[in-house]
């Protein structure tokens, strides 16, 4: 496995030197937001076709797709974090200090558009509207929350607990 440094991700491996009071980089902020936007993506999709195959109504095709999301993000962080060999309740309260604001934040953003978009709520898995408001609401999402991260690791928050782990 690659040292994080080779891809710019650390200045300084005991403290990870940009992590600390002095804030963090775009670059970092935006990985660790696409790191997010994956297991976001990962459940907001699952949940949207499986709620809409169903025919379900919106409010709970939302819902799924929401409790989905936050499944999916703490399982990627949680799986990452595992593997440095800490225990199971160590790794998952890591899990949730790492990603709860930056799911949140983009599932907000992500199921406002949805929202907002219009017919986008009413759309079915053959059209077009369907797949284009749900990738432009991700894209969306990520633009919104990758400032959000950018404040949390500077602070040593969100992901920048889940670095710590991750030598």
């Amino acid at each position: 496995m690659q040292d994080h440094a080779e891809h710019g991700q650390h200045t300084g491996h005991a403290g990870h030197g940009e992590h600390g009071a002095g804030g963090t980089s775009w670059a970092t902020a935006a990985r660790a937001t696409l790191h997010c936007l994956t297991g976001c993506a990962i459940g907001e999709v699952l949940g949207m076709v499986i709620g809409t195959a169903l025919g379900w109504g919106n409010v709970p095709t939302m819902v799924l797709a929401i409790i989905l999301a936050f499944f999916f993000g703490y399982t990627l962080t949680l799986r990452s974090v595992l593997r440095s060999g800490i225990d199971f309740g160590t790794a998952f309260r890591i899990a949730l200090a790492a990603d709860t604001l930056s799911i949140a934040v983009m599932e907000l953003i992500d199921n406002g558009v949805i929202v907002l978009w219009p017919g986008a709520m009413d759309a079915i898995l053959s059209d077009a509207l369907f797949w284009g408001a749900l990738a432009i609401s991700l894209a969306v999402a990520f633009v919104v929350t990758t400032p959000v991260n950018k404040w949390m690791i500077g602070r040593g928050k969100g992901h920048a607990v889940v670095h710590r782990y991750h030598h």
